[in-house]
């Protein structure tokens, strides 16, 4: 196998040359952003073997968001055969991302859904512990923290294509001179990031957002953090967190698969509590 930056795997195909085109120009995926994805973290030791981490975790997402958008999703079972085709195909050493992508298929009499899965590397695996420090600016998102609550049309929750708001606002965030986003609400909550849930710590608890009237995706890291968190004697709640909170907590992050949990040191422009012991707790609890 030969190291490489990304590949490219479809279902029905198997892996293909990465500069291969595999979709359409009709694919509503493409044209309308009619369709789902998941991402995870992959990591691949010193022999070569490559690992998709919680992968039946985001299969059980992407296919919630498959039904909340009415698109037929293959199943568990084929879906982990294509990504085990893809990782025996990948060697490149460190840390990767797998994005598995459901579109509704091609708008003129297609054969059904387009479903494919790729992998991009990120660089070298970190030590564990090792600190992932970011700055972030808060965006509003324009609308209040139970905007969804009787809205199931705007698919809250759901991990769409329709990602150019997320990518929009991270490009302002680097206009600002910072890394990422915390999104708000109008009634002056934090919501999550563009690419990544939100973990707070205060008063010795860990907060997350809660899902469902918010329309924020539920986080399987931070799941996986308030997992072990709780069997370290930690109390774990999913709330709304004011913003103005964020500022004066123990500890902020921005959690995703990928990334795991990146520690806000700056908001807005305002330095935040750095707890090194608290920062390597949480990078244990997330396995990263």
């Amino acid at each position: 196998m030969t190291e490489m930056p990304h590949a490219v795997a479809v279902l029905g195909r198997g892996v293909v040359d990465p500069d291969e085109p595999v979709v359409t120009a009709d694919d509503l995926g493409l044209t309308r952003g009619d369709g789902c994805f998941d991402s995870l973290r992959v990591f691949t030791d010193d022999s070569g073997r490559a690992t998709a981490v919680d992968l039946e975790e985001h299969l059980d997402r992407l296919d919630r968001s498959a039904r909340a958008m009415d698109i037929d999703n293959p199943s568990h079972a084929q879906w982990r055969q294509l990504v085990e085709e893809t990782l025996d195909e990948w060697s490149t050493p460190g840390e990767a991302v797998l994005k598995l992508v459901l579109t509704r298929g091609r708008e003129w009499r297609g054969p059904g859904p387009t479903a494919l899965a790729t992998i991009s590397h990120r660089g070298p695996a970190l030590p564990p512990g090792a600190p992932r420090p970011i700055t972030a600016v808060t965006l509003t998102k324009g609308h209040p923290s139970d905007a969804f609550a009787d809205a199931p049309w705007l698919l809250g929750g759901v991990k769409t294509l329709a990602y150019v708001a997320n990518v929009a606002a991270v490009r302002e965030a680097r206009r600002r001179g910072a890394d990422d986003v915390i999104f708000t609400t109008t009634d002056g909550y934090a919501l999550d990031g563009p690419t990544s849930g939100l973990l707070v710590a205060r008063g010795g608890a860990l907060l997350s957002t809660p899902t469902g009237a918010t329309g924020i995706l539920e986080s399987v890291t931070v799941e996986a953090i308030f997992e072990a968190a709780r069997a370290d004697g930690v109390q774990t709640r999913y709330e709304l967190v004011p913003v103005v909170d964020l500022y004066t907590a123990d500890g902020l992050w921005l959690v995703s698969s990928g990334r795991g949990p990146a520690l806000v040191t700056a908001l807005d422009g305002r330095a935040l509590r750095a707890d090194p012991d608290l920062a390597g707790r949480i990078a244990r609890y997330a396995d990263f």
